[in-house]
């Protein structure tokens, strides 16, 4: 290094370290006064002490907090990784290794192994990428300095009661940057509601090698909001010519020969079989893949609610279970709308005459509604979907 750069790099260290000294005076000003908040909730002197032995103020928790890149990729880029070769085949490898602590979940809980196994893959990749963050130290972190104090606080209140019940030592207590913890990724609050001790040993353990409670833990939840064994999460089906888009979305539903009668059928042609009540989604608009989606979608929607990470669950475990490759493509180039396009969509909507009843980035009933009344005045398929190409007609 030269002896100027020298100079800078050592001044601006110098600048910063106050600043460090600042931050972390204020952060152990902060537990002093979470001790007592800790107290009232139940957790012991001891318990307290213990996990903040060797708690650390983590400065990248909160750059990570605050820099969340919005989920703008292809839909299509998105579904190439989460149901990549590689992990439909390590899944099915998953359920024959465990096929009997699958098989006696699955006994328990009512909830199939492929499905479980999904979420096992897609939350860590079948427990290889479980995270190595101290959790006590994240949560407290994010609780101080955080954007969502009073949810961190809450899952740190949560963890800390975790290790007072003895289910985990401090020093394993390790996870995401967010405190996501363990092979299939609870939160605190979640663990505390819904893990389970599967292997009977005392223990509630998602972090240890052996996945067992972790996936036992996950069929719980499934089953607690209303999984139903046999129910697709959904089906991709094929729609015919001159289909009118305004069925699609959340607020129609019908059976499957309510569908049919509409000619919306399977991929082979034939009627959907009748597993319920549906409704019909198109991600990517009218020009992707259509799916009827069932009650299990809603319920591995509770686990995460973006609408990319259940499609990309429920199409791994149908392939984990053995079905092929979608029939129709994601469109590549499809990525999503940041929210001040979104924004910017809602408002030349109105100003051509489409008002979307307010203008916040969200992409909800009334603005598909302008989108879809929009698309029928320029002759478009009525599809109501936000897309780049759409903003950019509208410009």
């Amino acid at each position: 290094m030269h002896r100027r750069q020298f100079i800078a790099a050592s001044l601006s260290t110098l600048s910063l370290a106050p600043m460090a000294a600042a931050q972390e005076s204020g952060f152990q000003n902060w537990i002093a006064g979470f001790r007592g908040r800790a107290r009232a909730a139940g957790i012991t002197e001891r318990t307290f002490n213990a996990a903040f032995a060797d708690v650390r103020y983590l400065p990248d928790s909160i750059e990570r907090d605050r820099n969340q890149a919005e989920f703008v990729r292809p839909l299509a880029d998105y579904m190439a990784t989460a149901v990549s070769d590689t992990r439909v085949s390590n899944g099915r490898e998953m359920v024959r290794r465990y096929a009997n602590e699958l098989a006696q979940i699955e006994a328990r809980f009512d909830v199939e192994p492929h499905v479980v196994v999904a979420v096992w893959g897609m939350e860590s990749n079948y427990g290889q990428r479980r995270g190595d963050t101290p959790l006590i130290s994240t949560l407290a972190t994010l609780a101080y300095d955080g954007r969502r104090g009073r949810f961190f606080e809450e899952q740190l209140i949560a963890a800390l009661g975790i290790l007072q019940n003895g289910d985990v030592a401090p020093r394993n207590m390790t996870g995401s940057w967010a405190g996501a913890m363990g092979h299939t990724q609870f939160i605190p609050t979640s663990y505390e509601a819904y893990a389970v001790d599967f292997t009977g040993d005392g223990r509630r353990d998602i972090w240890s090698d052996d996945p067992s409670d972790a996936l036992a833990s996950t069929a719980a939840y499934f089953r607690r909001f209303g999984w139903r064994k046999g129910q697709p999460w959904g089906v991709e089906v094929r729609l015919p010519r001159g289909f009118d888009f305004g069925q699609t979305g959340r607020s129609v539903t019908g059976s499957p020969a309510d569908w049919a009668r509409a000619g919306v059928v399977g991929t082979n042609g034939q009627p959907v079989p009748n597993y319920g009540d549906a409704t019909l989604s198109t991600p990517t608009g009218a020009g992707g893949p259509a799916f009827l989606l069932f009650r299990n979608y809603d319920v591995i929607g509770r686990y995460n609610n973006a609408e990319a990470y259940i499609i990309g669950v429920g199409h791994l475990s149908d392939r984990i279970r053995g079905a092929g490759p979608l029939q129709t493509a994601f469109p590549v180039d499809e990525r999503r709308l940041r929210r001040a396009e979104r924004r910017e969509l809602q408002q030349r909507l109105t100003d051509a005459g489409f008002s979307t009843q307010g203008v916040d980035g969200r992409i909800g009933p009334n603005s598909r509604a302008a989108i879809r009344a929009y698309q029928r005045s320029a002759g478009l398929p009525p599809d109501g979907h936000p897309s780049l190409g759409l903003l950019q007609r509208l410009r």
